[in-house]
């Protein structure tokens, strides 16, 4: 078979293709049962997180999980339960679209739904530096305790190291991301209705 062929270059490019989709399976075999082990891990530590239930360690997640978090099934999907401090709380995974992909996180609120009580991102994929602070300290931080106003909350542009102010129903933007900040604003006020309608028809139990 002459190498400068047409024939012999189908073969050859066949050939390759199909040792790299069989080495590129064999790897998602082997792994798939860590990744899914880590995607329940980042999801758990995110929902303890926003409920307010502390850890010291990432081997303590699943245990605290297990033993202090209740889920039940809505209409509207699963919503996390634990009781803090003595009071009720409640989380849900949240998702809406960013400016380069999905953005999920975990939104928790109070049983009245007057305050969120955790927020946390769990995936995105925005721009590293501008968009993708979402996912730092500061950020999240500031939904902690704050206000649910009548149109839930606003995320605006303020100082950029958050808004100090709890009862404001308002959170910083993060500078310079504009489009990102403003779907986290819609993501989180989305599940805020969501909770809201729960919990006038008693589902929020």
């Amino acid at each position: 078979m002459k190498r400068d062929g047409m024939l012999y270059t189908v073969l050859f490019t066949f050939i390759i293709c199909i040792v790299f989709v069989f080495f590129l399976a064999l790897a998602n075999e082997l792994t798939k049962d860590r990744v899914a082990a880590n995607r329940r891990l980042s999801e758990r530590s995110a929902i303890l997180a926003a409920l307010g239930i502390a850890y010291s360690a990432p081997s303590q997640v699943d245990a605290l999980y297990t033993s202090q978090v209740t889920e039940f099934k809505t209409d509207a999907g699963i919503i996390y339960k634990a009781t803090v401090d003595n009071q009720n709380r409640y989380a849900a995974m949240v998702a809406g679209p960013g400016l380069w992909g999905t953005i999920r996180a975990i939104l928790a609120v109070d049983e009245p739904v007057e305050r969120i009580e955790g927020f946390r991102i769990v995936s995105h994929n925005e721009t590293p530096g501008l968009g993708g602070r979402i996912d730092e300290g500061w950020f999240q931080a500031q939904f902690k305790g704050e206000r649910i106003g009548a149109g839930g909350i606003a995320v605006l542009q303020g100082s950029g190291k958050g808004d100090p102010d709890p009862d404001n129903s308002q959170v910083d933007a993060v500078t310079g991301a504009s489009r990102t900040s403003q779907a986290i604003q819609d993501i989180v006020n989305k599940e805020i209705r969501v909770f809201e309608t729960l919990r006038d028809q008693g589902g929020l139990r």
